[in-house]
């Protein structure tokens, strides 16, 4: 498991100043992990889409900024700032934003391992 901070010891950062990652075409993300859940402040630019996916962590998120739509069972759920939602583990879904982009802070939990891994190698 790699950390770019010590176990157990208190992190402070300025997301501004995050390097971000690629999560999709025109969808980035500024990830910062915790011992046992992370958060990732994910920048929509205007249309851009997540792809239908799953993943076994719990994730919990709030539109800051524009309007995201998560699609679960075919159903678009169109979410305005101060609009959040929990998915639990496994549940397929797929994100898109509108013609503004979109600011979302998303919190999994465990740490997506595979997001520490890639923001990693991007370095």
């Amino acid at each position: 498991m790699r950390q770019d901070h010590k176990v157990g010891e208190p992190q402070f950062i300025r997301f501004d100043e995050r390097r971000a990652f690629e999560l999709a075409a025109g969808v980035a993300g500024k990830p910062l992990f915790g011992d046992g859940a992370m958060l990732n402040l994910i920048e929509f630019e205007p249309g851009s889409v997540v792809p239908l996916h799953s993943h076994p962590h719990e994730q919990l998120g709030i539109v800051l900024r524009g309007m995201q739509a998560l699609v679960v069972d075919g159903v678009a759920h169109e979410m305005s700032p101060y609009e959040g939602y929990v998915l639990p583990g496994d549940v397929e879904h797929s994100a898109y934003c509108g013609r503004d982009g979109a600011l979302v802070l998303d919190i999994f939990c465990p740490v997506r391992e595979d997001y520490r891994d890639r923001w990693a190698d991007e370095a």
